[in-house]
């Protein structure tokens, strides 16, 4: 068991006993029993699963592991997405191409179609991807939507961390598509917001579109 900051406030969730210090910083100590019938040698009852699921997901909610929604979203004063922190937690099409970790290339809705569609067409295949694809098991809401922009918020389905993805069409009969998917918290998303992007784009494929460069 590890170390705990005093004073301290014991809160049980399934067997699960957590320590919240009343000041400062708190760390998560939980203790998982080991299955101990015979029947079920080193296996999880499906029962334990769910409720430790919940269990996780009251976690989340009681220390608002969501994190706030960054100020500077939206459209730049350059008409382009907003650059991506330091962090190594966020892609965006507004990187310089030689920044390997942050730059992702933008797609094309025209790219791979003999007929090309209006942006009002477009527009709708990517609201219809984004809602029926859920990369990770990830939740997306569509929280904003303009004729040229959109926010998604992608949820985790159990701590309820939140993904900002942003989507912005450039003007005129450009049919190119800006992109920016970034977390919230912690400094590494272990390439989750570059899989979403992709999984993405491949639904995107089937309907004509097209990434401006490989990814």
């Amino acid at each position: 068991m590890a170390s705990m900051v005093s004073p301290t406030t014991c809160l049980y969730l399934h067997k699960q006993r957590i320590k919240l210090p009343s000041h400062g910083r708190f760390r998560i100590t939980a203790s998982i029993p080991e299955a101990s019938d015979d029947k079920h040698p080193k296996l999880i009852a499906r029962r334990e699963m769910i409720l430790r699921s919940s269990e996780l997901a009251m976690i989340g909610a009681i220390f608002q592991l969501s994190g706030k929604k960054p100020e500077y979203l939206g459209v730049q004063k350059n008409e382009r997405l907003a650059l991506c922190p330091a962090t190594n937690n966020c892609i965006s099409t507004s990187e310089s191409v030689s920044d390997r970790v942050h730059y992702a290339p933008p797609w094309n809705y025209n790219g791979g179609r003999k007929t090309p569609v209006s942006k009002e067409v477009a527009m709708k295949e990517l609201l219809n991807v984004i809602k029926s694809t859920k990369p990770d098991k990830f939740t997306p809401r569509i929280v904003e939507k303009k004729d040229d922009y959109v926010h998604v918020e992608y949820e985790s389905p159990i701590l309820g961390l939140v993904d900002d993805v942003e989507f912005l069409f450039s003007p005129g009969k450009n049919s190119t598509v800006e992109y920016r998917s970034a977390s919230r918290k912690g400094n590494f998303d272990f390439d989750v917001n570059r899989k979403r992007i992709k999984a993405l784009r491949q639904e995107l494929e089937k309907k004509g579109w097209e990434s401006e460069n490989s990814f």
